[in-house]
C-alpha cells in the first residue's frame, strides 16, 4: 500500500489489497458523518491511484478501479468487478460478479447490472426521463442490464432500458426501448438488426 492515500472510519479492508497514491475510501456523502455507513473491500483487490469510493459501498474479491474512478455511496458490488479510468459509478447502484465497466463511463443510481455484463469505454447511461422536470428525482431510473450483455463504445442507454441476455448493443447506439435477449441493435435510434445465435459469434 502507499501511504499517501485517506481511509475513513468504518471501513473493512480484506487482505492482499493494493491502495495507490490519494486514494480516498469511505468519504461519508453529504448528510452523514464519518463511520456512519459501514465501507467493506474484499480481498484481492487493486484500487489505483486517486480513485474515490464512498461510504456504504459493500464490495467483493478480486475488485479492480483504474485511475481516477467515481464510485459513490451505498452501492452493492460483486466479486471480480473491473471499473475502468475516469468512470463514474453514482449511489444505489447493484453490480453483480464479473462485470467490466470500461474507461469513462457513467452508470447513474438506481442501475442494474447483472453477472457477466461488459460495458464499452464511454458508455452514458441516464435515469432521468425528464431532466429538471418537477420530482424527477423521485422518478429516476437507471439502465437494467441482464447477464452477459454488452454495450459498445461511445453507446447510450436511455433512462429504464432494459438489455436482455446475452444481448449486443454495437458501438455508438442510442438504446431508446428495450433489447430482447441475444438481440444485436445498432443506431440511433437503435434497431434489431440480428440475433447473436445468426453470427460467427463464439
Amino acid at each position: 500500500m502507499s501511504g499517501e492515500y485517506k481511509i475513513y472510519s468504518n471501513v473493512k479492508i480484506g487482505s492482499n489489497v493494493q491502495i495507490g497514491a490519494y486514494v480516498i475510501i469511505g468519504l461519508p456523502p453529504k448528510g452523514r458523518a464519518d463511520g456512519e455507513l459501514e465501507t467493506i473491500i474484499g480481498d484481492n483487490a487493486v484500487i489505483r491511484s486517486h480513485t474515490v469510493i464512498y461510504a456504504g459501498n459493500k464490495i467483493g474479491s478480486g475488485f479492480q478501479t483504474g485511475h481516477n474512478v467515481m464510485i459513490r455511496e451505498e452501492n452493492v458490488i460483486g466479486n471480480q468487478v473491473s471499473i475502468g479510468t475516469g468512470s463514474v459509478i453514482e449511489h444505489h447502484i447493484v453490480i453483480n460478479d464479473n462485470v467490466h465497466i470500461h474507461s469513462q463511463a457513467f452508470i447513474p443510481e438506481f442501475s442494474i447490472l447483472e453477472d457477466g455484463a461488459w460495458i464499452g469505454p464511454n458508455v452514458v447511461v441516464t435515469n432521468a426521463r425528464y431532466p429538471l422536470a418537477p420530482g424527477v428525482k423521485n422518478s429516476l431510473k437507471g439502465a437494467h442490464i441482464k447477464q452477459n450483455a454488452k454495450v459498445g463504445a461511445n453507446s447510450t442507454l436511455l433512462p429504464g432500458v432494459v438489455l436482455g441476455e446475452h444481448c449486443l448493443v454495437g458501438a455508438g447506439s442510442v438504446v431508446t426501448k428495450d433489447v430482447p435477449a441475444m438481440g444485436v441493435v445498432a443506431g440511433n435510434p437503435a434497431k434489431i438488426i440480428n440475433y447473436l445465435n445468426n453470427l460467427p459469434y463464439k
